[in-house]
């Protein structure tokens, strides 16, 4: 793993977040995983502000479609699948280039943006899930959500976990069983609220079923790079949200930010879920923890925290409830 990033790394990557998306929702139907529950049993004695239900409307999806495919599932004219060939994977970079610099203001090297998409070397041997709209085309348009994933066989020729550039994650490599990194999550503003995050979600969770991931991982943003602007939100976390020493990834050393800027009775649990982007939200809810430091990332505007999802944290209700079909379905 690097202990800092490139400049066309640090320039391009983002990883599992932006403030803009919509949090996740535990899916009602689609492939049972065993991590896509709330967590019950709390970590501190002292209580919270309740963490907002996720305003998605369920996807129906009728049926689980027989194919070669690890991931199939569609609802209309939408349908969550790998990319399959190059210009599915240009498509993918094509939509992070239009959310990440044109939405979000990040700077692109010149490179990037000439080709006007968003591309490193992480891109070249990960799996790239994709939602798709059929109803616009057969362009590259029709991609409208993407999520990078990145499991521990790939990181290894690829040099590492982008999330070691800004986070010593030695802990969660050493974890046994397959471990899953998530990164440049990325949705049109247009589907936002609509059916294609629950089937992005979907698809993350049959992937994860389907490669028995033991725990998952990645950088999740806030906006802006001032820390103390963010006291409120990064001391909540810090209290309430760090993860077990055992699992607890820190920032690198020579970037590392304290996320501990308020005491705990000074901490207004509402305010703070209030300040968190949805999706480190729902990550909450999904029983994640956030690793010990944050990282300032000027380029993209951004504090970064490191969130990590343990999988037998959760109740095992959806895997039992979809398992059988889920696997005679997925599993190849």
């Amino acid at each position: 793993m690097t202990s800092s990033r490139s400049s066309e790394q640090r320039t391009s990557a983002r990883a599992m977040t932006k403030s803009t998306e919509v949090a996740p929702r535990v899916p009602h139907t689609g492939v049972g995983s065993r991590w896509f529950t709330r967590r019950t049993r709390p970590r501190s004695a002292e209580p919270k502000a309740k963490l907002p239900n996720a305003t998605l409307p369920l996807v129906q999806v009728p049926a689980f479609r027989m194919s070669d495919r690890i991931i199939d599932i569609r609802s209309g004219p939408l349908q969550v699948r790998l990319a399959e060939s190059d210009a599915d994977i240009d498509a993918a970079q094509a939509l992070r280039y239009k959310i990440f610099y044109e939405k979000l203001g990040a700077q692109p090297l010149p490179e990037l943006a000439r080709r006007r998409r968003d591309a490193d070397h992480f891109d070249d041997g990960c799996d790239h899930l994709l939602v798709l709209d059929h109803s616009r085309g057969v362009d590259a348009d029709i991609v409208v959500g993407t999520y990078r994933l990145i499991r521990r066989d790939v990181a290894a020729h690829l040099g590492g976990f982008y999330s070691a550039n800004e986070f010593d994650i030695s802990p969660l490599v050493v974890h046994p069983g397959e471990i899953l990194e998530l990164g440049r999550s990325c949705v049109d503003p247009a589907y936002r609220q609509r059916a294609a995050m629950q089937l992005l979600w979907s698809g993350i969770a049959a992937y994860v079923f389907h490669y028995n991931i033991a725990l998952m991982f990645g950088c999740a943003s806030l906006p802006g790079t001032d820390p103390d602007a963010l006291a409120m939100p990064l001391s909540y976390l810090h209290h309430h949200y760090r993860a077990p020493p055992a699992l607890r990834p820190r920032a690198r050393a020579e970037r590392y930010v304290d996320m501990c800027r308020l005491d705990r009775c000074a901490v207004d649990a509402t305010r703070a879920v209030a300040a968190l982007p949805p999706l480190i939200k729902g990550y909450l809810r999904l029983g994640g923890f956030v690793g010990d430091g944050a990282v300032v990332d000027e380029q993209f505007n951004t504090v970064d925290v490191c969130i990590l999802v343990k999988t037998d944290l959760v109740a095992e209700k959806y895997s039992r409830h979809y398992g059988r079909q889920a696997k005679e379905t997925w599993t190849t």
